[in-house]
């Protein structure tokens, strides 16, 4: 950013008129904290946590991208009078760090550096079937760095069972009149997702032999959670795209493979992936989305998410490995 995040948000909170919550949230009583969380997944735990005492507030709503993403006045204004920031961490959204170090005020919970919170690295070197990185200088976006820790946690449910009582504690401590109902409304939540864990492994669990091929290296907690293999990835990161002079050779690396399926991904344009597909001899699957990106935020948006994951992967599985 051109200047200092503190300074902008000092001019937006002084020289702009009071504006509305990012995601305006339902009224609740002033003892509920102003809470503002990330991405739908992170939204959608802490919304089942606050249950009808309030709602959080939401960065990345509907059809944004966790990529480039520039804060709007009303949305720096929220950060700013926000009690509790619950997001997964500069490994997700370095903007977002960038803007909670220009605050003084409030605290923030990062779900991936919390403890227990079960984490994986980045597919190793090879793992992806990365058409070429020449052109493709990641340095100054804003696009996750894909090495060391994988941000995407919150496609394990056994990480989302764990943080939903750490948010409930933190609840608490800014609300200590309402701790039993943030308790109780992270049990039934924890409750929740656990039966719809046992469905998804259910669901899953016949194609467990099966290499899938995904856009970019997203979905090792999913697949590692439910058994599934990932043969590899298009692209190296989800704010790049491979370039078009080795398609040829990745379409040879992908035959080769013994895929059963590609899947493209929401927010990005299938035809490359229907080209991959159909070059391999693959069946391409529907566009997934680990962020939830097309979702419509809200309690329900966790479930929905997974749900759509499992569902888009066993509808091409299950229908055969032709094209």
């Amino acid at each position: 950013m051109a200047e200092p995040v503190r300074y902008i948000i000092s001019f937006l909170l002084t020289s702009l008129a009071a504006t509305a919550p990012i995601t305006a949230p339902a009224t609740a009583s002033a003892e509920v904290p102003r809470v503002v969380t990330d991405i739908p997944p992170v939204h959608a735990l802490v919304a089942q946590v606050m249950g009808d005492l309030g709602s959080p507030a939401l960065l990345l709503a509907k059809g944004a991208s966790e990529h480039d993403f520039q804060l709007r006045p009303s949305q720096a204004q929220a950060l700013a009078e926000a009690q509790l920031v619950v997001w997964i961490g500069p490994e997700l959204t370095p903007w977002l760090d960038r803007a909670l170090r220009g605050l003084t005020t409030g605290t923030s919970l990062a779900l991936l550096d919390a403890p227990e919170t079960e984490t994986r690295a980045f597919s190793a070197d090879g793992a992806h079937m990365e058409a070429d990185h020449d052109g493709h200088d990641d340095h100054g976006h804003d696009g996750h760095d894909h090495s060391g820790t994988d941000p995407h946690a919150w496609l394990d449910p056994d990480n989302a069972r764990h943080w939903l009582p750490l948010v409930a504690a933190e609840l608490s401590r800014l609300d200590p009149a309402n701790a039993a109902t943030y308790a109780a409304n992270a049990k039934a939540a924890d409750a929740r997702i656990a039966a719809l864990d046992t469905r998804l492994a259910a669901q899953l669990a016949p194609y467990s032999d099966r290499p899938i091929v995904a856009y970019h290296d997203a979905y090792g907690y999913f697949s590692a959670h439910y058994g599934l293999k990932i043969l590899g990835s298009i692209a190296l990161g989800d704010a790049t795209a491979p370039g078009a002079a080795k398609l040829s050779a990745l379409t040879d690396a992908l035959a080769a493979g013994q895929a059963a399926c590609l899947f493209p991904e929401a927010q990005h344009d299938p035809a490359l992936a229907e080209q991959l597909a159909s070059g391999a001899g693959l069946r391409l699957g529907p566009a997934l989305d680990p962020v939830g990106s097309t979702l419509e935020p809200g309690p329900a948006a966790y479930a929905a998410l997974l749900t759509a994951l499992a569902d888009g992967m066993t509808t091409c599985l299950g229908a055969g490995s032709g094209p």
